[in-house]
Formats: C-alpha cells, structure tokens, sequence
C-alpha cells in the first residue's frame, strides 16, 4: 500500500497507538501492521528485551520512575523507523513530553475505552499489569476511571480518536492513512 499524499511525509511513517491498557494497541498494532506492509514494535515487548524483565518486574525492581525513563529513551530511539506502527504504553503518553515527541514525529491515534471494556480485556492477563497487582474488580473500575481522567489532558491530543470497542482489522483503512 502506498501512503496518501496528504501523509506522505517521512514523520508520516510512524503511527503511534496510544491509549490505556487493554484498549487492543498490541492486538490491533501487530493485524494493522501485517495488513498495511509495516513493521510492528510493541515499546513495553522491546524494554522487557532489553532489560531481561517484564514489566512488572522492572515496576517491582527498579520502580516506575526508571520504567518511564527507560521508556522515554526507547521511544525516541524509534526516530528513525519507517513504515512502523508502534504500540505504545497506556502511561507513555503522560511523561517527559512524549506524546508531543510522537505527534512531531509521526501520527498519534488513540484507541478509547470506557472501563468496563478495559476490565473486561485485562481480566485475563492481570499478572501483566503491574498497576493493578492486588486489585479486586471494584478498585480496579475506580483505578481505571481516576487514570482515564487524569491521562485524558494527553490521550486526547491525538491526532486520530478511534472507538477500541469497535476496532477491526480494516479500521487502519478507514482512518484515512493509506490509499485503498
């Protein structure tokens, strides 16, 4: 596929999903990809391989402030990818300006959800979720309501705003990036 000539610009080859965990970013990141001839990088997949850890055991080790900075650095790391969706940590956008580093070097699209779809798809991988860790579903809907309104100032700076619940393997089509 070729890229609109509106987007045919080299910050244009990098799309950013952001949006809060278990909203589909990898999901929906790693199908795009594959249906539109791009590369596929998940930035939490890449730390956890450049640390030898999860996550949760970087949250857990080295706490949240090296997670973020180690995060800060990666992502900017990704200036020079082409043609690269890049899956994007619910908290990514919200720290040492990255979401205005994404939105000058490529495109942002957030994929919202309300909490009950958000519980609903991190249920059955909550051991991947180091900020939930210990929660029962009733602290789990008031976290991730309190989250989404605190990240909402930079999820809604996204160029692009798609309905996660609605998402399919064509909506990378329907949002206007790349000639059909």
């Amino acid at each position: 596929m070729h890229l609109d000539p509106l987007f045919d610009t080299v910050k244009q080859q990098l799309i950013f999903l952001v949006g809060f965990m278990g909203t589909g970013k990898t999901h929906w990141g790693r199908i795009w990809a594959q249906k539109c001839g791009y590369h596929f990088i998940d930035l939490d997949e890449a730390i956890e391989e450049e640390e030898g850890l999860t996550v949760a055991d970087i949250f857990a080790k080295k706490g949240e402030g090296y997670f973020r900075s180690k995060e800060a650095a990666l992502l900017r790391r990704m200036a020079d990818h082409r043609k690269t969706i890049i899956a994007c940590g619910g908290g990514a956008p919200c720290f040492f300006d990255n979401m205005a580093w994404m939105k000058e070097h490529g495109t942002t699209v957030l994929l919202k959800a309300e909490p009950e779809f958000i519980i609903n798809n991190i249920k059955k991988h909550i051991g991947k979720r180091p900020l939930l860790q210990g929660m029962d579903e009733m602290a789990m809907r008031a976290f991730i309501s309190t989250k989404l309104l605190e990240r909402e100032p930079f999820y809604g700076q996204a160029v692009i705003i798609l309905d996660a619940a609605t998402a399919t393997a064509d909506s990378i089509n329907e949002l206007g990036l790349f000639k059909t």
